[in-house]
């Protein structure tokens, strides 16, 4: 019988939009607050901001955005609701850029997920995200002391330090990359120790069918999430392994790529979550991911929206003709014609020379005139496609390079 982690990933659908009705409201009033939103929400009526169809109204914070903001007000760049001397934690991740982090229970909301993976009282979790500047191995920490399993801070390497531990302290389950894990029990092998790990809880890292057949045939389960440095836990596997569960802390919206505008359900487009964190409130941040929605419900009982997982990055900002082309000049292409469903530019190459085709879904229109539009805001000059409605793949892909590298 499933065990959930609490009452709100079972809701019923009414019952969540309401609950999301009175929070999300506060939460775009904290975010007026802050210096790091002056210029974007402002004028914005919070109480209007009810659920996902409403949100769409406000703009897209880029990760670039909020490095750019973080270099003129470091560390948080004007986004937080406390001053850095009133966060239990503060990380550096790749960018730079800086995180907070709180030591409230669940404060990343990865003990949804590990409860998930069956993860509890009685565990010792190997912890094997790093610890050193970057907030994984926090994060993690924190979900375990959520589901008040003990913690072994193993971080990352050490291989054969790691195996001698997980047999001494009796781990039984690991959290970390999906593939590390195999490089441990490999290790174990060798030096002839036996371990006691059933249960694996990864993030990271692409989890390939091969990879979770290996540990199942060693008599492990191990499920993924999809979390982020600076959201925490976004979406997580349950043992029904079918799609991922968008975590209750979140709202989860799939737009197409450079924009903001949300794609029909089931197509491919770029993962943007508003988290309701208070400490922390990122509204419509663009994680730079693209996946789908996956319709219905879990098997497993947990109600919440489901996405198919990681599916690609959505940055195609691609190199023709020795210039940038990026999703953002597409999207401003598409915008100026109405009668255009969806374009995609496809770079190919012709003997010596970069070439670039526009592909758009169109009602008939002129084909010269977008191909003017089209070298207005692409800033270059390409040939344009008119295809019928429905002929471009629906798969978040806005710029695709046919170009051989070989």
């Amino acid at each position: 019988m499933t065990s959930y982690f609490d009452a709100l990933e079972t809701r019923g659908v009414d019952e969540r939009a309401a609950a999301l009705a009175e929070d999300l409201p506060q939460q775009i009033a904290r975010a007026q607050a802050l210096p790091g939103y002056a210029s974007t929400l402002s004028g914005v009526s919070a109480s209007e901001i009810t659920g996902p169809d409403a949100l769409k109204r406000l703009p897209v914070l880029r990760k670039s955005d909020l490095g750019a903001a973080q270099a003129e007000a470091p560390p948080f760049g004007g986004f937080a609701t406390r001053p850095p001397s009133a966060f239990r934690y503060l990380f550096q991740s790749p960018g730079p850029l800086y995180e907070p982090g709180g030591d409230a229970t669940d404060w990343w909301r990865m003990g949804r997920f590990l409860n998930a993976c069956g993860i509890g009282p009685g565990d010792i979790v190997q912890n094997c995200f790093g610890y050193h500047l970057t907030p994984a191995g926090m994060i993690f920490e924190n979900g375990a002391r959520a589901v008040d399993a003990a913690i072994l801070p193993a971080g990352t390497g050490q291989t054969e330090l790691q195996a001698r531990a997980a047999q001494d302290v009796g781990a039984t389950a690991y959290a970390g990359t999906p593939d590390f894990l195999k490089v441990i029990l490999e290790k174990a092998d060798a030096l002839d120790l036996t371990l006691s790990i059933t249960k694996a809880a990864v993030s990271g890292g692409a989890l390939f069918p091969s990879l979770r057949e290996f540990y199942a045939d060693r008599g492990i389960a191990c499920l993924q999430c999809y979390a982020t440095a600076d959201l925490g836990n976004v979406a997580y596997e349950s043992q029904a392994m079918e799609g991922l569960i968008v975590d209750e802390g979140v709202i989860v919206e799939i737009v197409t790529p450079g924009t903001g505008d949300p794609v029909p359900e089931g197509e491919v487009g770029e993962v943007v979550v508003t988290t309701l964190n208070p400490d922390y409130p990122l509204i419509r941040f663009a994680t730079g991911d693209l996946s789908a929605v996956l319709p219905g419900q879990s098997p497993c009982g947990r109600t919440n929206m489901r996405i198919k997982g990681w599916m690609g990055r959505a940055d195609q900002t691609t190199k023709i003709k020795g210039m940038f082309v990026r999703p953002e000049q597409v999207a401003d292409f598409v915008a100026r014609h109405p009668e255009i469903a969806l374009a995609r530019v496809v770079a190919g190459r012709e003997g010596e020379t970069d070439t670039m085709l526009v592909r758009v879904e169109a009602e008939g229109g002129d084909a010269a005139a977008f191909e003017a539009s089209a070298a207005e805001t692409l800033k270059l000059k390409g040939r344009v496609e008119i295809v019928a409605p429905g002929s471009l793949p629906r798969d978040g892909i806005v710029i695709e390079d046919t170009r051989s590298y070989d």
